[in-house]
């Protein structure tokens, strides 16, 4: 099974969704199920990961609607808030659904402080048991306390969204590097390579500028704790969705298929549970 395990549906809302600004006019719009379909057929790929991008429970509940009404969306991961003191009965009513699959808080606009904060602490400590994974949603320059947040909950299912978002458009890599390397030593942390695209130059990106920082995820990770996600419909700021799942399969090609395939779809249904 080939497993999109990142993407994102959002019905437009202007109020809501305002981190779209004026130079996203390409996303600026409904993306629903019937848009990613054709695509996911068109590209081989039998499932996908449906991924919070509203940090509310509606957005939860939204996307377990659209999972329940569509067989092609696998899980998602949704938002739950862990600071609350009530988080736990609101992460056991979700895990009553299987297809809720984890946790997703938008870190990456938080100062890097909230993750050491006590209360998010809570909420993370109790993600294990109800078997939830976590998705870490941060910049590059966050990844510092990332490495105290995984150290303090080796268990715990993480995963990194976007390889972190590195400087890609200006080819910077040494903090960046030292740092996702040493976050990759914890066996519990997978890295999804995703959202690479956007961090490049949008509209002159090439191959190259993004294959030392791919390098470095194998290299770290290894083939049995990376994931691919196409980070659909955010990708279409850079990239068509076939052009970013091009950039991955072709970077592949120098390993096995049957490592291939554990990026490609295995990690994923191992990751989060995935049913067929």
């Amino acid at each position: 099974m080939r497993i999109d395990c990142h993407q994102h549906f959002w019905n437009y809302d202007p109020i809501r969704d305002s981190w779209i600004d004026n130079t996203m006019q390409v996303i600026r719009k409904d993306f629903l199920p019937i848009n990613l379909k054709p695509i996911l057929d068109q590209n081989g790929i039998d499932g996908c990961i449906a991924v919070q991008a509203d940090q509310s429970e509606l957005e939860t509940e939204f996307l377990l609607d659209l999972a329940n009404k569509n067989s092609f969306i696998k899980g998602i991961v949704g938002w739950v808030d862990l600071c609350d003191s009530k988080v736990e009965s609101r992460l056991e009513h979700y895990s009553k659904n299987s297809l809720f699959k984890g946790v997703r808080h938008i870190l990456q606009g938080e100062n890097s402080e909230f993750m050491l904060r006590d209360d998010f602490q809570r909420g993370i400590g109790l993600l294990e048991k109800f078997n939830l994974t976590y998705d870490i949603l941060v910049f590059f320059n966050q990844l510092e306390v990332v490495l105290e947040l995984v150290e303090k909950f080796p268990n715990q299912s993480f995963v990194i969204d976007h390889i972190a978002k590195p400087e890609i458009k200006d080819g910077k890599i040494e903090f960046w590097k030292k740092h996702i390397t040493k976050i990759a030593k914890y066996p519990n942390v997978y890295c999804k390579i995703s959202g690479m695209v956007t961090e490049a130059d949008l509209k002159e990106w090439k191959t190259a500028d993004i294959t030392p920082y791919l390098d470095v995820v194998f290299q770290s990770f290894g083939t049995n704790r990376i994931m691919y996600g196409s980070d659909w419909p955010v990708c279409l700021l850079a990239a068509e969705y076939k052009e970013q799942l091009q950039l991955v399969l072709n970077y592949m090609t120098r390993f096995s298929k049957e490592e291939q395939t554990l990026v490609m779809g295995v990690n994923a249904v191992k990751f989060y549970n995935i049913k067929s």
